[in-house]
């Protein structure tokens, strides 16, 4: 999964710039290990498991909007049920949920499924389609796509999404930005990637698939132009 290579540690915990763990991954991932006091998981076993269920059979379209999540525009559909099946598209990019809520006491937080496909600009700029399972700042629809740190609800779920790509990175982020280990992972020939997970130890603050065009970086685009310009001095050339 992910960039498919051996050994990759990636990203540093800072709260303040929202940076959530970093983590040692192999190609079939990992177990993590949260420590609070480094900030730093850690490469446990690798594992794996049986198939999952799938999420191919949904419900009928919900009403979408659009919210900012990290600067982009994500297509949203919030689950509005305790349990259920959904899908959401960001034009023919779409992500499927299969979920069960398990809130805790008095708890009505809000949760939302997100897609995206697109070109980030923020602070870089990279090609991006993405899957994301969130629960919303507040009890308003605009809310989905804020900064949360802490959740109560604990979900049972499973997030799936067809990728143009293959590498995709996939994340549990609980309660108080501690990382969980996805239960099951799977990732098939065709680019459809599927994450499920349950008996989760903190409230879910999100869950994403993220998948990263490399291919259509910018580093590609400047080749491409060089290129291009080394095919016009060569034409140019010709009639010298």
């Amino acid at each position: 999964l992910g960039a498919n290579v051996t050994l990759l540690a990636a990203n540093i915990r800072n709260d303040k710039l929202i940076m959530t763990g970093s983590g040692i991954y192999t190609p079939f991932s990992a177990t993590y290990h949260h420590d609070t006091d480094s900030g730093y998981c850690h490469q446990e076993t690798c594992f794996d498991s049986s198939h999952p269920e799938t999420a191919s059979t949904v419900s009928p379209l919900s009403v979408t909007f659009v919210s900012s999540m990290m600067y982009d525009p994500y297509t949203f559909v919030l689950l509005n049920e305790t349990e259920g099946k959904l899908n959401v598209c960001y034009g023919t990019f779409c992500c499927h949920l299969q979920y069960r809520q398990l809130p805790q006491g008095t708890s009505k937080e809000l949760y939302a499924l997100g897609a995206f496909a697109g070109t980030h600009t923020v602070n870089g700029r990279f090609a991006l389609q993405v899957c994301a399972l969130v629960r919303c700042a507040g009890s308003e629809a605009s809310s989905c796509g804020q900064e949360v740190e802490e959740a109560e609800t604990k979900m049972d779920f499973l997030l799936e999404g067809k990728f143009g790509t293959r590498y995709v990175y996939p994340s549990v982020l609980a309660s108080h930005m501690v990382l969980e280990q996805p239960e099951h992972l799977e990732k098939t020939a065709d680019g459809r990637m599927t994450m499920k997970h349950s008996n989760m130890t903190g409230g879910l603050v999100t869950a994403c698939l993220y998948g990263r065009m490399y291919h259509l970086g910018p580093m590609n685009e400047l080749m491409y132009y060089m290129l291009f310009l080394i095919v016009i001095q060569n034409t140019n050339s010709c009639f010298l």
